[in-house]
């Protein structure tokens, strides 16, 4: 596989560049540190082509491939992993869901305002007592004429309280029956649904995450994606491209905290000497710098299966895996170079430790992935 970037493609990935180091990076730890949702931002990240990467451009997007988002997402992440997240949710999960799943007519009514960045978007599948065990979840939807009533309330949600498209699935058969759970598109303002709790969160504190509630909220059929019943196995598929993106946010965050303990080990004099010259200083960074681009490797392998469309379920959860455990060590050792200054507020690798373990956990846990790998693997 070919990793060498055209023209087109390193013009993306410089001008991400670029967005990130103009508009993202003098904010970072305002925004961290007061919690704040950039929601402007993500209009002009819109403006920029970055909040409908993978979307045609018959409906409003980039229409670029998934090496392009993987890039894309790294630079990002690699100055603030909170909106690199954001920017992965509203991407991979609900335009995804939308791109992958909608009727032509859906597509036209939902995707230009999410790729303009004009609507943010939203995907519930979590509830409080259904993290991987989704089948079990609570939100229920009942049909009422042409109508669905949909009542329950999904937690851990990306934009849950500014989001303005949501996708959510909730369970519409039996318990337990992966053929009973169906896909809706909720719009903020539909009446009975409302936004909850506001988490507050270790790290990724800029990417709004929040609970939304549904009290008998009336939802059209024509919301409907797909067809009825196949909620379950649409958001399956839909993770097997989500993985990717937390893939490219692990690759940016550990890239950032990199970059950062390597400047500061040329910086910083102990003994006469630059750190970076000391044995036990290098060999961190040798590592570090090992095991990014071997991560990195992974991201791009499972981009390029999905460009082609080939099954992406055992890579995209080995790049997953891979890149999140990645991304934790690098800026751990990130902290470790920069010493008694790593842990203070003053530098930014302690930004980079606290976003890394997120990653870890969103959109399935590790141990999840090890999971789907070996399941695959297994496969008769």
């Amino acid at each position: 596989m070919e990793l060498i970037l055209s023209e087109s493609q390193l013009l993306v990935k410089q001008s991400t560049r670029d967005f990130a180091e103009r508009h993202i990076r003098p904010h970072v730890m305002e925004w961290d540190e007061a919690q704040t949702f950039p929601a402007d931002l993500f209009r002009e990240m819109g403006e920029a082509g970055l909040m409908g990467i993978l979307v045609p451009e018959a409906y409003g997007g980039a229409g670029l491939n998934y090496h392009d988002y993987v890039n894309a997402i790294v630079e990002v992440a690699r100055v603030c992993g909170s909106i690199g997240l954001s920017m992965a949710a509203h991407n991979s999960l609900c335009s995804g869901h939308i791109l992958q799943f909608a009727n032509e007519e859906q597509k036209k009514r939902w995707l230009p305002g999410l790729a303009s960045g004009k609507s943010i978007g939203a995907w519930g599948l979590t509830e409080a007592n259904t993290g991987s065990d989704a089948m079990r979840m609570k939100c229920v939807a009942r049909p009422d004429g042409d109508d669905w009533i949909l009542n329950g309330a999904k937690t851990w949600i990306t934009h849950g309280i500014t989001g303005n498209i949501a996708v959510v699935v909730a369970r519409t058969g039996e318990l337990l029956d992966s053929r009973g759970i169906t896909a809706f598109v909720v719009e903020r303002g539909m009446e009975g649904f409302k936004a909850g709790k506001k988490e507050n969160k270790l790290g990724m504190r800029a990417s709004e995450t929040a609970e939304m509630i549904f009290e008998d909220c009336r939802v059209p059929s024509s919301h409907v994606l797909g067809n009825v019943g196949e909620g379950f196995i649409q958001a399956m598929k839909v993770l097997d491209g989500g993985r990717i993106s937390i893939a490219a946010l692990s690759v940016g965050i550990a890239k950032g905290a990199y970059g950062a303990a390597l400047k500061y080990s040329k910086e910083r004099h102990q003994f006469g000497k630059p750190i970076s010259s000391f044995q036990g200083i290098a060999f961190k960074l040798a590592d570090m710098a090992t095991e990014i681009e071997a991560a990195e490797l992974l991201t791009h392998h499972s981009a390029h299966l999905k460009n082609r469309g080939e099954p992406t379920t055992q890579a995209s959860a080995s790049a997953k895996y891979y890149a999140s455990e990645v991304a934790v060590r690098v800026a751990n050792e990130a902290v470790q170079v920069f010493g008694g200054y790593g842990y203070t507020k003053d530098f930014p690798v302690e930004k980079y430790y606290r976003d890394a373990k997120l990653c870890t956990i969103g959109e399935g846990t590790s141990e999840i992935q090890k999971l789907v790998i070996a399941r695959e693997l297994l496969r008769d």
